[in-house]
């Protein structure tokens, strides 16, 4: 009789510094597509009950659009379970809803992401790029090198969600920090950790930790209201109010901007790695074909993508994948794992820019697929665009200073430090438009 094969630890968020665990998660796949996961503690946050780590791209397509057997609500939508104290105020946000209450939500909110509204903000985006890749190709060459994250990626993601959601230039500042706050809580060199009366880490996303953000969102709703404008937030302020505008208001700061801050670097990280894509991607840009643009956007979103995981919990005695699960225990997907299994996608470990189709995962699947979709897409295709016509081909640094720093994190796949230098002689001018 075959002996079972030992299940790798793919929850411990130090595992993902060094970057995907593709060997792992490839044993998982062929032998135990859903494996039971111990929760340890870890960062001084303590162990958790344990989950089954879902791992191939169908298994994952069921969980996600089977909110009858998978809910999003019962125990929200993070591996860990946040206290049951709070959970009733989790679930108020349409992330950790599930239909017919999310479907109301939904549709009210979607009204705010009209393709008009979205597209109207194309050549602010595009102008942003063009400047702060600008500033970091002039860094590049004074300094020979420059950080990619810090000079590009970060404030890019971060201003052009404040310009759509209509926060002024004098508070963008607090986006940053709430999301650091709340994505970050796992991360030794990022995470502002408040302990809380019994001594451990007090949840970042508790209403306790969240009282500043919220208050913030009513006064600028009251603002919208009293001074509307074409943006996101005043849409908002006019169909939403207390609890809900509020929790909308922390979806959108959160996965509005690190969405995007996490796959903008992968996706220059990957390029740097493959300099034949890079080269490839320049010339579809010079030729102005904006089709092989967007194709070569969605491989880069499945090469890198932004959201590692998401949690449901059983609402029933149900089988997946010839697993059987119990009603009330954990389900994790691993987003990360299904947009490289090899039953749906050719040659996954290789970076193809003309894939097509591309049925990856990064932006979801069902009824939670991320509303904000189309401005990411938006963003990141502007991005590459304006980074073929301004940076001259770039590479990674070598040896220690040119380390590539992540976030650690259950949740985003994030790239934290990408140093990168330009080639040697290539020109001092972008190519002409």
């Amino acid at each position: 009789m075959r002996a079972a094969v030992p299940v790798p630890d793919v929850f411990d968020p130090r595992r993902y510094a060094a970057g995907i665990p593709h060997d792992d998660f490839r044993l998982l796949r062929d032998e135990r597509p859903v494996a039971w996961q111990e929760e340890h503690g870890v960062f001084g946050w303590p162990e958790g009950p344990g989950f089954w780590a879902v791992t191939r791209h169908a298994d994952v397509v069921r969980v996600l659009r089977s909110p009858d057997d998978f809910s999003s609500y019962e125990g929200a939508t993070q591996i860990r379970d946040p206290d049951p104290g709070d959970l009733p105020f989790i679930r108020r946000m349409m992330l950790n809803q599930d239909p017919p209450a999310h479907n109301r939500l939904r549709t009210l909110v979607s009204r705010a992401f009209t393709p008009r509204r979205v597209e109207r903000f194309e050549a602010d985006v595009r102008a942003r790029a063009r400047r702060l890749l600008t500033t970091a190709r002039d860094e590049a060459r004074e300094r020979g090198s420059c950080d990619l994250v810090g000079a590009v990626t970060d404030d890019y993601a971060l201003l052009n969600l404040a310009d759509l959601l209509g926060v002024p230039p004098s508070d963008r500042g607090l986006l940053l920090k709430w999301t650091e706050r709340i994505i970050g809580y796992q991360d030794p060199e990022q995470a502002v950790t408040v302990l809380g009366p019994d001594g451990r880490p007090a949840n970042p996303r508790s209403p306790a930790m969240l009282g500043e953000m919220f208050a913030y969102a009513r006064s600028l709703a009251a603002h919208k209201r009293a001074h509307p404008s074409d943006d996101v937030l005043t849409a908002l302020a006019t169909e939403l109010t207390g609890a809900e505008l509020e929790m909308f208001f922390f979806l959108l700061t959160v996965a509005g901007n690190d969405t995007v801050r996490s796959a903008a670097p992968g996706a220059f990280l990957a390029l740097a790695d493959h300099p034949s894509a890079q080269h490839a991607l320049r010339e579809r840009v010079a030729e102005g074909d904006t089709a092989a643009v967007r194709r070569a956007v969605e491989e880069l979103l499945r090469w890198h993508t932004p959201v590692l995981t998401f949690r449901r919990t059983a609402v029933r005695d149900t089988e997946l994948a010839g697993q059987r699960v119990r009603a009330g225990e954990k389900v994790v997907v691993f987003h990360a794992s299904a947009d490289f299994d090899e039953r749906v996608f050719h040659e996954p470990y290789r970076l193809d820019l003309t894939r097509d189709p591309n049925p990856h995962l990064a932006f979801g699947e069902g009824p939670h697929v991320c509303l904000g979709a189309h401005f990411a897409r938006l963003q990141l295709r502007v991005l590459h665009e304006e980074a073929a016509r301004t940076l001259p081909p770039y590479a990674r640094v070598p040896g220690p200073e040119g380390e590539v720093r992540r976030l650690v994190s259950n949740f985003i796949h994030g790239v934290k430090r990408l140093p990168v230098r330009l080639a040697e002689g290539a020109e001092r001018e972008p190519p002409p438009r």
